[in-house]
């Protein structure tokens, strides 16, 4: 394998130090993703764009958390799923339902169950959902918007976690404590 260098401000790239100088400042430091990322400064930059916007979308902090954490899931990114994990406790989101994602379980709460079977159906579709799969979100409390948004979402973390798998990126150790193994996957998943 092709090793990448998991960078600092000192070390990358002149177009992504600010960026990561900047993220440091704003989280205390800089995640190995983010590091990785800089090896292309216009990877890095569209990364913390696209998490800026998403966070911007209509749907609330537990609901983007669900879309994130499913996603990674989805893609068995073993980093995103451990570091959106400790994102979604600093968010509040309940313990519950971050632990049903983690497993492969149904969430209890039927807008978030529908909301995590979306978001993982437009992964495995490839954004091919099929009509009764977008008007079940929908009957579900969601709107058109919130289709976009989930494909936003979902192209948000495709991003991180194919550059995860691609680079190796090794766990944080803020997220240590959240390592996933990949409980909850199929064993007739894709071997992408």
């Amino acid at each position: 394998m092709t090793r990448f260098k998991t960078h600092t401000p000192e070390t990358a790239p002149e177009g992504a130090r600010d960026l990561l100088k900047a993220q440091k400042d704003k989280l205390g430091f800089i995640p190995n993703l983010y590091g990785n990322l800089a090896e292309s400064p216009a990877a890095l930059k569209a990364y913390l764009q696209m998490t800026e916007i998403f966070a911007g979308s209509s749907l609330s902090t537990a609901e983007r958390h669900v879309v994130w954490l499913a996603a990674a899931a989805e893609n068995e990114c073993h980093y995103c799923v451990a570091a959106h994990t400790g994102m979604a406790k600093s968010g509040r989101v309940d313990d519950a339902v971050i632990e049903a994602i983690r497993e492969g379980d149904p969430i209890a709460d039927d807008r978030l169950e529908a909301l995590r079977v979306f978001t993982e159906t437009v992964i495995r579709e490839r954004g091919w959902a099929p009509e009764e799969e977008v008007a079940a979100f929908i009957e579900a409390g969601f709107t058109r918007e919130n289709v976009l948004e989930v494909v936003l979402g979902v192209a948000h973390k495709t991003l991180s976690n194919y550059v995860n798998h691609i680079t190796g990126t090794a766990l944080d150790k803020k997220f240590g404590q959240f390592s996933w193994d990949g409980a909850g996957i199929p064993d007739d998943a894709s071997q992408a």
